[in-house]
């Protein structure tokens, strides 16, 4: 359905000739979600570098909308070769819209190698805001959304998922996750493996859509739903681990909390507060639990060998 109402936006020129690149959030589903800015940037570039040219085609359609630009095709096989042309389009002054199939590019989507790029080049970048599956999944899943992160797409070999999720087991924030129908099963079934059956999550599936579906509850039950076979694009929000009380924390474990973040660049001091907070566990104790770890690991390093 075409809109009926005219656009109240037009995309500004650039007043000394110089080029932008426009990242543009498409609608994941409901192309009536697309904003007026929409209309207008596709209306107005120069360049529009597409994910798929046929989605695009379907879009303007929808939008009522006749691209006056170039339309060329941009996504993962041909990034590296494309960037450098569409960079030299920003160069000499023209206007280049980046869309991808849904959502915002460069966000699990083409695009991140082409801003980069223009950046480097002094380009200047700009967006239009759009409809977003990572937070319309969180706003939708009943988990808490104060403090989250987007991990994208897990590995696709188990062994690799499987590494993934257990340095994700203690994460304290809710996750968002992509993942494909056919994979989400397993997938699943891996996260249940690694979290705990009984941790809170939700499956979006095909939001904003005719069909869409938001499936609550804990890993194992969403793991054996979904082993009947899932269709339609699939968002996964899956609630943050619980906090470990005080007691429930070994001095070994502490220890290596801190010296976890020791290799990572911390100072031992910032990094036994930061432990202290995010266990309950007193500094003093902590720092304890450093100096015995220490203690013990040049003890063992000096005993003679047996024998």
């Amino acid at each position: 359905m075409k809109p009926d109402r005219p656009f109240l936006y037009s995309a500004p020129r650039s007043q000394d000739g110089a080029g932008v690149l426009v990242l543009a959030g498409t609608p994941i589903g409901d192309p009536a979600d697309a904003p007026a800015r929409l209309a207008a940037e596709l209306a107005a570039a120069d360049v529009i570098a597409a994910e798929d040219t046929r989605r695009l085609r379907r879009l303007t359609q929808e939008l009522g909308v006749e691209p006056a630009g170039r339309v060329v095709s941009y996504f993962e096989a041909n990034e590296s070769a494309r960037t450098p042309e569409l960079v030299a389009r920003l160069v000499e002054g023209a206007r280049v819209l980046l869309v991808t199939d849904a959502g915002m590019p460069s966000v699990s989507d083409p695009g991140f190698r082409l801003v980069t790029a223009a950046v480097a080049a002094g380009v200047r970048v700009t967006a239009v805001p759009g409809p977003s599956a990572v937070l319309t999944a969180l706003a939708l899943s009943g988990l808490p959304v104060d403090r989250f992160c987007f991990e994208g797409f897990l590995p696709r070999k188990a062994g690799e998922r499987a590494r993934t999720l257990a340095a994700n087991a203690d994460e304290p924030r809710t996750m968002v996750f992509f993942e494909a129908p056919h994979r989400l099963g397993e997938t699943l079934t891996a996260m249940a493996d690694a979290f705990g059956a009984d941790r809170p999550a939700a499956v979006c599936r095909e939001l904003t859509k005719t069909y869409e579906e938001v499936r609550r509850g804990p890993l194992g039950e969403l793991a054996a739903w979904a082993a009947e076979g899932v269709r339609g694009e699939i968002t996964v929000v899956v609630g943050g681990a619980e906090p470990k009380r005080a007691e429930d924390t070994t001095p070994e474990e502490l220890a290596a909390l801190v010296a976890e973040r020791e290799a990572g660049g911390e100072h031992r001091k910032a990094a036994i507060a930061a432990v202290a907070a995010q266990t309950g566990v007193p500094k003093r104790a902590v720092f304890d639990a450093v100096v015995a770890a220490k203690e013990e690991k040049e003890g063992s390093a000096s005993e003679p060998p047996e024998g």
